[in-house]
């Protein structure tokens, strides 16, 4: 009688969502979710391969007029150049699910680094959205920076214009530049969270 009402309330919690929370979202300041994702190469990319490098994390959509803005401006480009100059490892993240808008395969992903002249040490093929969700990335582009002890340093937008004008750019307030300056400088990071903007993620279901 006791096993059969701890299933039955067991059943109950899971039929009102109790029993199994959602993943938790990163913390700024707490240790960054830990991942491993495949790269354009081919190549296994691992979060515990940079420790001791500042990090960040371009979530992406290449049909996204958002992510349009920033590319077919240059301003992503050279930010990106600018910062892996710097030491800074910089990874392009596509938790685009298959038959969804800005889907990589592989080869269609080194086709539009290519096309596109990006300067991200490499792009990670997330198609399952393991990555995307472990960050709660909302957005393409949506950002996060990654101090060298591997603790969460900046999340949210590019920058203070949530629009996909590019007129839009000037007069911005880059978050993402101005927290890697903080950092690159030893200062705590003056706007360590903001809100993000652009399209959504186009995560598949989950499992």
């Amino acid at each position: 009688m006791i096993a059969l009402s701890r299933r039955t309330a067991l059943a109950a919690a899971l039929a009102f969502g109790f029993a199994a929370p959602a993943l938790a979202e990163p913390e700024l300041g707490q240790p960054a979710p830990a991942f491993k994702a495949m790269d354009q190469s081919g190549h296994e990319r691992s979060l515990s391969d940079y420790l001791g490098k500042t990090v960040v994390l371009e979530w992406t959509n290449s049909g996204c007029p958002y992510v349009g803005k920033h590319y077919g401006s240059g301003t992503m480009q050279a930010l990106q150049a600018k910062a892996t100059g710097e030491g800074v490892v910089w990874l392009t993240v596509s938790s685009s699910a298959p038959d969804t808008q800005g889907y990589f395969t592989a080869p269609t992903a080194r086709l539009w680094k290519s096309k596109v002249h990006s300067a991200a040490t490499a792009i990670l093929l997330d198609s399952s959205g393991k990555v995307g969700r472990a960050y709660g990335a909302k957005n393409t582009p949506h950002m996060f920076i990654i101090d060298k002890a591997g603790k969460i340093a900046y999340m949210g937008g590019i920058d203070d214009r949530p629009y996909a004008d590019p007129a839009s750019l000037k007069g911005a307030k880059p978050y993402v530049a101005l927290a890697l300056a903080d950092l690159q400088a030893g200062r705590p990071v003056a706007t360590p969270v903001s809100k993000p903007y652009g399209c959504s993620v186009k995560y598949g279901s989950a499992d």
